[in-house]
């Protein structure tokens, strides 16, 4: 019986922010350390302010590039009116993937209680693309990678994971 390999995913890493910057990129950096762990390459980064229309041109761009099969956002998802990620990326799926964003909350509520009801963590696919959108704290993205990403992102994982689709 042959081994099952690993796929290495062509990833983009957006962080969503008004105030960060590539020197404090704390997340987006957690984030392409964790995918290059894993095995996956990193092979687009940028920062956008919380603008819905910023945020879509860069999207509508990578959901089109050739190199790029993953795209991971870290920011803009809560519920403060200024954060527009969901709103951003909504329009720009094919179809939306309901379960990430409930598994999310539920996986946050054991941290930190009712507050996870805020978080508008959300994924869909978009032009073959998947696209998750996670809150922008470090804490959240580890939540995201060690509870959901990193397996649906394997494509050893059973009995299904979202990197096959890629081979």
């Amino acid at each position: 019986m042959a081994l099952d390999h690993r796929l290495s995913l062509a990833c983009a890493v957006l962080t969503v922010s008004d105030k960060r910057t590539a020197d404090n990129d704390t997340s987006g950096d957690l984030l392409a350390r964790l995918l290059a762990e894993d095995g996956h390459r990193c092979v687009r980064r940028a920062i956008v302010p919380d603008n819905r229309y910023q945020i879509r041109r860069v999207l509508s761009d990578w959901i089109v590039a050739d190199d790029i099969q993953i795209i991971l956002t870290n920011g803009g998802t809560g519920f403060h009116e200024r954060n527009a990620l969901p709103e951003a990326v909504r329009p720009l799926f094919d179809r939306e993937i309901d379960g990430f964003g409930e598994l999310f909350r539920s996986l946050s509520y054991q941290t930190v209680g009712g507050s996870a009801m805020q978080s508008r963590a959300l994924a869909g696919t978009a032009n073959g693309r998947i696209v998750f959108c996670v809150p922008g704290s470090e804490d959240s993205c580890l939540t995201a990678w060690n509870g959901l990403l990193r397996a649906q992102l394997d494509s050893r994982t059973r009995p299904c994971n979202f990197a096959s689709g890629f081979r």
